[in-house]
């Protein structure tokens, strides 16, 4: 795209991300909904919270999940959603009373086959079994509910979106409480069987592969999706309407299952052309970071300007709008990049952001070196040198910047940058390397800034924290001088990449 069509866009926000469908201002919401007031152990109903600093109302403890299965069946006309989720878990320690993160109505529960009683609190489905739940017990919780998921709106907004001809959900870091009941944190991951039936002219999309298509005497259809790796809660997505679903084989012979939406209209081309790219894409991550994490590959375009794109796993979500000025390899660069860092190995806890979204970034620089468009140290000083050290962008740190500001450009700008800072601080072999042993010691679980570094330096064999401290923790821009040879204009690849940052800011969504 030239400069004169980047015209019509305004310049990046200063928010990058947030659930793709909502306003700034339902962010803010969102932010309140789920920092809320800290829960003290004296406080709480046991388990209620899983102690994240930056939202501290989200998770439970007592128990880790092993697996989700929800079926459900839904009616777009009305929006209702109605159906039973049956969680498998471990207790951690004896359970009287525990809680589930759920908003829908909820009509029963059952805990290992027995009615229990159970209430909807603020967020929580607070459930009393009729027998506690012994330590290092293995139990089911199966909760049945009906709703219109569109009109639960705590704190004035819904993650849930309606569309014409059906419903999406998705989101980060909040929207499985608008769909189905769990224990809504990265730290506890588990497998997930997705079954939804729906009318016969309409598609269900989801995690992993898809199983089977059972069509119903009615003209109804079940779509059957399993996701088999470990997956955190926000990473799984809904998504029904009239879409053309195609199979075909990627990477290492993987099944692909892409889905276009029927009223992409002129963008469908080039929706097309970037998805097709994604088994080269994943080729060569898988070359630089370790072998594919998952099972299955694609991708799904929505219709409509109000979502960018999400990271959801084996299959990312897109909007159509980012394939609205052609192909957009760069974009499927940073999702796809994601099923390494973020989905594989995903944050500990959210402050720990920078581990997804900066490397996801940088991902995309490294896309733009392969293809010949601009080098990463080229584009890392290209955005350097463009932000003023006035910016108070800059007063953002990235390895902590606070609940607010977890899509921020501290966040994904300047935490690429920190990865090209230690890719010339450390040379290509260890760099390469470092990205290599993170993965392979952190695969299918989560990890902290503070464990990265140490891997790092592990690796490199050097004491890399002042690089990190000047980087990720502390204000201002950092006095620094990237390694980007003779070239010294704007990257070819830079028009397409800020295009996705300013697409990121204008559609944010409940965080």
């Amino acid at each position: 795209m030239d400069s004169t069509s980047f015209a019509l866009i305004r310049r990046r926000s200063s928010v990058w991300r947030a659930s793709r469908v909502l306003s700034a201002t339902a962010l803010a919401s969102a932010v309140l909904m789920l920092a809320g007031p800290a829960v003290t152990s004296a406080q709480a109903t046991a388990g209620s919270s899983i102690g994240d600093p930056y939202f501290p109302k989200t998770g439970n403890l007592g128990y880790d999940v092993a697996s989700y299965d929800i079926r459900l069946r839904y009616e777009p006309s009305t929006d209702n959603l109605r159906g039973t989720t049956t969680v498998v878990a471990k207790a951690t320690q004896e359970l009287r009373e525990f809680s589930l993160d759920f908003l829908l109505k909820t009509n029963s529960v059952r805990v290992s086959g027995i009615a229990a009683h159970f209430r909807l609190e603020n967020g929580k489905l607070i459930i009393t079994p009729q027998s506690s739940v012994a330590k290092e017990r293995e139990f089911s919780v199966s909760v049945d509910y009906e709703d219109t998921p569109s009109n639960v709106k705590p704190d004035g907004y819904s993650a849930w979106s309606r569309t014409a001809d059906g419903a999406v959900a998705m989101g980060e870091p909040d929207i499985a409480r608008w769909w189905y009941p769990s224990n809504d944190h990265p730290r506890d991951k588990a497998t997930f069987d997705v079954s939804v039936e729906v009318r016969g002219d309409l598609a269900v999309l989801s995690n992993g592969k898809l199983l089977m298509k059972e069509p119903r005497p009615d003209g109804r259809v079940r779509w059957n999706w399993r996701s088999a790796k470990p997956q955190a809660t926000y990473l799984a997505f809904l998504a029904v309407g009239k879409f053309d679903v195609t199979e075909g084989r990627g990477y290492r012979d993987q099944p692909v299952w892409n889905a276009y939406h029927s009223d992409l209209g002129d963008s469908l081309g080039s929706a097309k052309a970037s998805l097709e790219r994604g088994p080269e894409i994943i080729e060569y991550f898988s070359r630089l970071f370790g072998d594919y994490p998952f099972e299955a590959q694609g991708g799904v375009v929505l219709a409509g300007n109000g979502l960018s794109a999400l990271e959801t796993q084996t299959r990312p979500v897109y909007g159509g709008a980012v394939f609205g000025f052609g192909t957009n390899p760069y974009v499927v660069a940073h999702e796809l990049a994601h099923q390494w860092f973020g989905d594989a190995v995903s944050v500990d806890t959210w402050r720990n952001i920078w581990l997804n979204e900066g490397f996801a970034t940088y991902m995309e620089w490294l896309w733009s070196e392969k293809s010949g468009e601009g080098t990463a140290a080229e584009l890392a000083k290209w955005t350097y040198d463009r932000n003023p050290a006035s910016d108070d962008q800059w007063s953002v740190l990235p390895g902590d910047p606070g609940g607010r500001n977890i899509f921020s450009f501290a966040v994904y700008e300047r935490g690429a940058m920190a990865v090209q800072a230690l890719r010339q601080e450390v040379g290509d072999a260890s760099f390469f390397e470092i990205l290599r042993r993170w993965q392979q010691q952190r695969a299918h679980g989560t990890g902290t800034i503070e464990q990265f570094i140490s891997v790092a330096e592990g690796t490199a064999g050097k004491n890399l924290r002042p690089l990190f401290d000047r980087w990720l923790f502390s204000s201002g821009k950092p006095d620094y001088a990237f390694q980007a040879g003779k070239s010294g204009g704007k990257p070819r690849s830079w028009d397409q990449i800020e295009h996705n940052r300013v697409l990121h800011g204008q559609h944010t969504h409940g965080k």
